[in-house]
């Protein structure tokens, strides 16, 4: 196959809202020059922004031990999206504050690395309360696509050093009702990935981001 071809396109849901659907009636290219039927292919946009940076905030306390921060977040789409009758899901298990490490969308304006350390920083201070220079910011190796069968979004995967976990400021959000009774905590690095692991917490991203961190550590 050489490529696809879109017959048409249209943007479903987009009234003002956080996300949209795009969704395209299209046909395979073949080396051969042959085409295949027309299939429809949907996938979400996010009109602010489709990369999202990630970072692991973590401090280091007597004998050089590593904590990280994770925060506690309200979810309204694991609250509601999985607890409808006629949703085939595994699992009932209830969700409405969401554990995981500080995230935001890349906007705009935060072209090229240094644009992405300058959108780290400024969650870090609205997620967590700690106010970092955007050249601590380090990225954790490449980026990662979370769920590419649905959305065209990357994760920026970076980690930033607090000196004083104790240093914070009011966790003051974007000012929207979804960052209302957020709360942050403390754990061994070790201890939340182990968490990981048993589904204390459930976020791939948190996982992919203190695994990297740990390696990234050990290395130094």
């Amino acid at each position: 196959m050489v490529g696809v071809e879109i017959l048409s396109e249209k943007l479903v849901g987009c009234e003002g809202g956080f996300l949209a659907i795009r969704r395209l009636t299209m046909v395979n290219v073949r080396a051969d020059g042959s085409r295949s039927r027309p299939y429809l292919c949907d996938f979400i946009v996010r009109p602010k922004g489709v990369d999202a940076v990630v970072v692991a905030i973590f401090t280091r306390g007597p004998g050089g031990k590593v904590r990280v921060l994770v925060r506690d977040g309200l979810r309204p789409a694991l609250h509601l999206g999985r607890q409808a009758d006629d949703v085939p899901i595994p699992d009932r298990k209830k969700y409405l504050f969401f554990r995981e490490v500080v995230a935001g969308i890349v906007e705009k304006e935060d072209m090229g690395e240094g644009g992405v350390r300058r959108r780290a920083a400024l969650e870090v201070e609205e997620e967590a309360g700690f106010r970092v220079d955007p050249e601590r910011i380090f990225f954790l190796g490449a980026g990662s696509f979370p769920s590419p069968g649905a959305m065209a979004e990357k994760f920026w995967l970076t980690a930033v050093e607090i000196e004083d976990p104790n240093a914070a400021t009011s966790l003051d959000g974007d000012g929207s009702p979804m960052e209302e009774c957020a709360h942050v905590a403390w754990l061994d690095l070790d201890e939340a990935i182990a968490a990981c692991e048993s589904g204390e917490i459930e976020d791939a991203k948190t996982e992919l981001a203190l695994r990297r961190l740990k390696g990234r550590l050990v290395g130094q």
